[in-house]
């Protein structure tokens, strides 16, 4: 298994998440770079995200959040 250009985009962007509350979200500037909006997207569509543009973690998506912080640490 690879990981594929977009899922690079959207394991970056996941990881800009604050995790220290869940009241706390993200909203993507509509000048941001045309990859980071569609990894926006593509995260909202898979339902991780509730909203195109950011928004807050899904529960799914906090759990993904969590994943990826533990093998971000393990690879640093």
């Amino acid at each position: 298994m690879t990981i594929t250009a977009n899922m690079h985009t959207e394991m970056n962007l996941l990881l800009q998440y604050p995790t220290d509350s869940l009241m706390s979200g993200i909203k993507i500037n509509h000048e941001a770079a045309l990859d980071t909006v569609a990894a926006a997207k593509r995260l909202y569509e898979k339902g991780f995200t509730d909203a195109e543009d950011g928004g807050y973690l899904t529960d799914a998506g906090i759990e993904l959040v969590e994943h990826l912080q533990v093998i971000n640490s393990a690879l640093k």
